[in-house]
């Protein structure tokens, strides 16, 4: 899945836009935690958004 693809589909699910990538993260993780996404697929865009700096509103310490 490119991208811009999930871009579009979190705003088809949303009504909004993302307003960082934190928030496309956090959609396409739970997307992978409903079985809606391959975890090969799912490595691959985590590793991507994660390496332009993204983060998991998982992996907060509180």
């Amino acid at each position: 899945m490119l991208i811009t693809e999930l871009v579009s589909e979190y705003e088809s699910d949303r009504k909004e836009s993302p307003k960082t990538l934190n928030d496309i993260l956090d959609y396409y993780q739970k997307k992978y935690v409903a079985g809606e996404i391959d975890i090969r697929f799912y490595r691959d865009v985590y590793n991507y958004l994660h390496q332009q700096g993204a983060t998991s509103s998982h992996e907060y310490v509180f």
